[in-house]
């Protein structure tokens, strides 16, 4: 465990390799702009420090690493599969700057959605719930099970203002290795894209523009030259279907991206005037377009 501090703030990371590789939450070292800090300091349990500098960071999942110049850390061990649920939970980190504070819970549920937002613009998808408590400055910080396996990294916490009781979520373990390794490797990580705008279709939305379908992902626009325009999907089409994912909502479309690969081939049905649509999209490459 090592906590993270920047010009504006802190959070917590985790030793991924003993060369000097730490994984944290990318909200940690990123401003709302999403812009890197240029000062990222490490403190390490046994109180020394060193200066961090950003390998990469990918805001789809919100992982980053950051490298500092050191050899023979200690590195944690990473779960290759996902909890049960029910299992013990320990969360590690620095919650308001509380050096080394752990706090306990179990799994609550497995493959959690967030829908996007402003600070979160692709969601949170596939995440870990738990109850073990998540305070500001735990962020990026290890969430282990009762064997000392990392299986994720904090996230985020439902405020008690929300009228939330103890609901915190983390990334697993699998999503974290997945990214710092190709950030590692690459600098960057492969997502696939589809080039579109979507929006939940709310009843009002739905009335106004005497929409065909009450559930779905109301396509607001589609991104010249992006894979969705070259299948022959427009705006004002309503996904339905995605592969073989059923889509309510934007969330879901985002849900069943996230499963698929650049450069695969996806069936996807949308809901034109009276019509229903299935087109044939070959995906983009998310970071390509970026």
């Amino acid at each position: 465990m090592v906590t993270i501090r920047t010009a504006v703030g802190l959070g917590s990371g985790v030793i991924y390799h003993s060369d000097g590789a730490i994984v944290t939450d990318a909200h940690v070292v990123e401003n709302q702009q999403k812009q890197p800090y240029n000062n990222v300091q490490v403190r390490f349990a046994d109180g020394s420090e060193a200066q961090g500098t950003i390998a990469g960071v990918d805001d789809v999942t919100d992982v980053a690493v950051v490298k500092v110049d050191r050899s023979g850390l200690p590195a944690a061990r990473f779960a290759a599969s996902d909890p049960e649920v029910g299992s013990m939970t320990v969360v590690i980190g620095s919650p308001l700057g509380l050096e080394e504070t752990v706090t306990a819970g179990i799994v609550s549920s497995l493959h959690r959605n967030m829908p996007p937002s402003q600070e979160s613009p692709h969601g949170a998808i596939d995440l870990l719930q738990t109850d073990a408590p998540i305070s500001p400055g735990n962020s990026g910080g290890a969430v282990a099970d009762s064997s000392g396996q990392v299986i994720g990294l904090s996230e985020a916490y439902l405020p008690p203002s929300s009228g939330a009781v103890a609901i915190g979520f983390v990334t697993p373990s699998r999503t974290v290795m997945d990214v710092a390794d190709q950030l590692l490797a690459n600098g960057s990580v492969k997502h696939a894209a589809l080039g579109v705008v979507p929006t939940d279709i709310t009843p009002q939305l739905a009335q106004r523009f005497s929409l065909p379908a009450a559930s779905g992902a109301l396509v607001v626009s589609v991104a010249a030259g992006s894979p969705a325009e070259q299948a022959g999907m427009q705006a004002g089409d309503i996904v339905t279907k995605f592969g073989q994912s059923e889509v309510k909502n934007v969330t879901d479309l985002l849900a069943a991206l996230r499963k698929q690969d650049p450069g695969q081939q996806v069936d996807v049905t949308v809901q034109r005037g009276q019509s229903s649509q299935s087109l044939r999209v070959t995906l983009g490459n998310l970071a390509a377009a970026r």
